[in-house]
């Protein structure tokens, strides 16, 4: 052993991983009655003061309350030509991107939206493909928990929102037959059906018990049932969907909401127009799961515009995309998900390093760097398609 090792040695110390500068670009959103923006002006201000860098289209949170100088005041660039946007490394949108706006795009690069099934026809699949696009559908990104976090925030949001839409179709407002949801001393309390017990479901019960009215969950998962009276603290009503039980409780109800979602492919039409023909004159039917095909028979798409018709002397009232009627507060909760995304982003380096570390976020992607990786995706549209494991595991 030589002298020299025996003599104090500089302590090597490991080297932090350099953290990625993100580019990140907020288009304007031109879905039809899309009001949602994916970054509000604080969501901006925390990532630019982390040295990211923030482009946002003109009037791209306009529907939401925010302004332009919101956003500039934040730190963000204001783009006024709409492809400059698009030439961002990551694209952070809400609904699906169009043919017009995926052709803007240069190419290898992170596109963050909704995936809806509707919305993305074949073509557009395969221009993303075509462009070495990495695709992530926010609606499939969960967190450390296995919980689908934007989801699970909308679906918050339309279940408050659609017992407020129902108590003013009660009401005198507009065609109602001028009951108030809930109850006062001495006045029977209006009676809410609710069809499904998952996020809607429950949001939907808590907003109506805490206006005082009487409420009736159905759902065919009995776990899910008992979830739901353990997470509300409260003897609600519960019952497994048998259709003579469900019809008696249709027939007394003065709402009901349809909060059943489908894993995959369509709503169950649980449902029937007979029940409906047999409900009270008046009455509000509130379908929350028309994006996915609706749980009555009755049912068909509506707007914003014009959100409700009449059948067999019931409202309904099937807008599919409720949290876009509060486009502020689901707008904030979107930036409450993804600014902490985008920092852990940054963190690790970047989009290709966080899929490789984060499996919550790898969750989400359906195509890898111009490669499909959603097996659904592929057989619903017959292309081929690649496991995102085995995919990383090759690089």
């Amino acid at each position: 052993m030589k002298e020299g090792s025996l003599l104090p040695q500089e302590e090597m110390l490991a080297i932090g991983r350099k953290k990625g500068k993100l580019m990140i670009g907020i288009p304007k959103e031109t879905t039809f009655q899309e009001n949602r923006v994916a970054l509000n002006p604080e969501a901006v201000q925390l990532l630019v003061s982390n040295g990211h860098q923030v482009l946002v289209e003109t009037q791209a949170g306009k529907m939401a309350s925010y302004q332009d100088v919101d956003y500039s005041e934040a730190g963000a660039e204001i783009a006024y030509d709409k492809a400059e946007v698009f030439k961002a490394n990551i694209i952070l949108k809400v609904a699906p991107p169009s043919a017009d706006e995926i052709e803007m795009m240069p190419g290898n690069q992170t596109l963050i939206s909704a995936l809806q099934l509707t919305a993305h026809p074949k073509e557009t699949l395969v221009s993303l493909m075509n462009k070495k696009i990495t695709a992530i559908a926010w609606d499939y990104i969960q967190d450390e928990h296995g919980i689908y976090t934007v989801v699970r925030a909308m679906g918050e949001i339309a279940g408050n929102t659609s017992v407020l839409i129902a108590s003013e179709l009660l009401s005198n407002y507009q065609t109602g037959k001028g009951l108030m949801l809930g109850g006062v001393a001495g006045v029977r309390p209006t009676e809410v059906v609710i069809l499904g017990a998952g996020t809607v479901g429950e949001y939907a019960c808590r907003a109506a018990m805490g206006l005082g009215a009487s409420v009736k969950i159905f759902d065919n998962s009995i776990s899910k049932l008992r979830r739901l009276q353990n997470d509300i603290g409260s003897r609600v009503y519960t019952s497994v969907i048998q259709p003579k039980v469900l019809e008696k409780a249709i027939m007394r109800a003065d709402v009901v909401i349809g909060a059943i979602r489908a894993g995959l492919g369509r709503t169950p039409c649980i449902v029937t127009e007979a029940m409906i023909e047999g409900m009270k004159p008046g009455s509000v039917v509130v379908d929350v799961s028309i994006d996915q095909g609706g749980c009555f028979e009755t049912s068909k798409l509506t707007n914003h515009t014009k959100p409700t018709y009449v059948k067999h002397d019931v409202i309904h009232y099937c807008v599919p995309n409720i949290a876009s009627r509060v486009s502020m507060t689901a707008s904030i909760a979107l930036s409450n998900i993804f600014s902490p995304l985008m920092l852990d982003m940054g963190d690790m380096g970047g989009c290709k390093d966080m899929i490789k570390k984060d499996p919550g976020f790898r969750s989400g992607v359906y195509i890898y760097q111009g490669k499909l990786t959603s097996e659904i995706l592929g057989k619903v549209f017959d292309l081929p398609y690649k496991n995102i494991e085995l995919l990383l595991a090759a690089l």
